[in-house]
């Protein structure tokens, strides 16, 4: 089994539904066991800003998928969920996310790992610290404490103290 985190972000419709439906069906396949949820966190969007706040977070998990299946495990989740493509960076219903697994480093046409944009991104560090403050990236080899500490960004991200995921599970 192998250690893995998958960010989730929803800024669609009910977004509440869309994430705790794609943690269901996470929690439900085969060769994936939820270890522990973060909270979720009200962020600005990145990238095209003309859009919803984003309700973001990550799951820890352990898994005997490869990566690749991995993935493509959780674009049939997304699709599952009612996750409609748009354009790059644009709303959505679910993102799922492989941040990084154990301390696998690849960089294919088809998956790249750890996530490339992660450590630039408040939404994603913030819960991910809250999880595993003392992982260390696999490439800057820096705790995720750490690099959250030192991130200069200015976008705007509320943790959400009233909503509990763990029944998801």
């Amino acid at each position: 089994m192998h250690s893995a985190y998958i960010g989730f972000g929803s800024n669609i419709g009910d977004r509440f539904f869309y994430i705790r439906n794609a943690i269901h069906h996470i929690a439900q396949t085969k060769g994936i066991t939820i270890h522990k949820i973060s909270s979720l966190y009200k962020t600005s969007p990145v990238g095209y800003d003309k859009q919803d706040d984003f309700l973001n977070g990550v799951i820890a998990i352990q898994t005997d998928l490869p990566p690749l299946n991995l993935l493509h495990t959780l674009k049939q989740i997304e699709t599952s969920v009612g996750r409609q493509h748009r354009s790059r960076w644009g709303p959505r219903e679910i993102d799922l996310d492989i941040l990084i697994y154990a301390d696998v480093y690849e960089n294919t046409s088809e998956i790249i790992i750890p996530h490339p944009e992660m450590h630039l991104r408040r939404f994603v560090l913030a819960p991910l610290a809250e999880l595993a403050p003392d992982i260390l990236h696999p490439i800057l080899n820096e705790t995720i404490q750490h690099l959250l500490n030192n991130l200069e960004t200015d976008q705007s991200i509320e943790k959400c103290e009233d909503i509990d995921l763990s029944f998801c599970q």
